[in-house]
């Protein structure tokens, strides 16, 4: 019990701070707007370890590569740390299938993200389109958005397209990412034995 609870608050913890980062990531690839609170909460909270690792992990193709391996770092420390508390001593062959589990988790932990933004951009839409935060979100969305958009009109117009996205994110997630999740685990069960 007292293993679990250390678990909980290991993973509490970081993937506050990994859901900051990957924020932080999408954002300048999608070039959301920096000026709002979210955004400054996410750089403050991020800057302490994505600002020295740019010096070696430079932007390239508008990409903020630092920061997606301070997400990537974090989650395979995460994973680490979480096999420690558990009993287990990780050996080589099951550092690197917790590598590309951290990697998986990322992807799942990205689509939790654009969920969430294109959640609160449609209810923004509908509450109070003119609010400062709706740039931030709208250009978080627009890239999964817009295709939906040119292909479906809106129907006495309202805008259906986030629920259209919103299941095919949901398959995305049911699909490739919990078999390559399934996948991970079963390698890790047989590193273990």
């Amino acid at each position: 019990m007292f293993q679990q609870a250390i678990i909980f608050v290991l993973d509490a913890l970081f993937s506050i701070f990994i859901l900051a980062v990957l924020v932080r990531f999408w954002m300048q690839a999608f070039r959301a707007p920096a000026r709002n609170p979210l955004a400054q909460f996410t750089m403050a909270l991020t800057d302490f370890a994505v600002r020295p690792l740019r010096r070696v992990i430079p932007g390239a193709f508008n990409l903020d590569w630092a920061s997606l391996v301070v997400a990537l770092l974090a989650e395979f420390l995460l994973q680490v740390l979480i096999l420690l508390v558990g009993g287990a001593s990780p050996s080589p062959e099951m550092l690197t299938v917790l590598f590309f589990l951290s990697f998986v988790k990322l992807i799942r932990l990205s689509i939790y993200v654009f969920i969430g933004a294109i959640l609160v951009q449609a209810i923004l839409s509908w509450v109070n389109p003119h609010h400062p935060m709706e740039p931030f979100f709208l250009a978080m969305t627009r890239p999964f958005l817009k295709p939906f958009q040119r292909a479906i009109p809106p129907i006495g117009g309202v805008d259906i397209t986030p629920v259209l996205v919103l299941i095919a994110f949901q398959l995305v997630l049911m699909l490739p990412v919990t078999w390559l999740e399934t996948e991970t685990l079963r390698m890790l069960q047989r590193a273990l034995l």
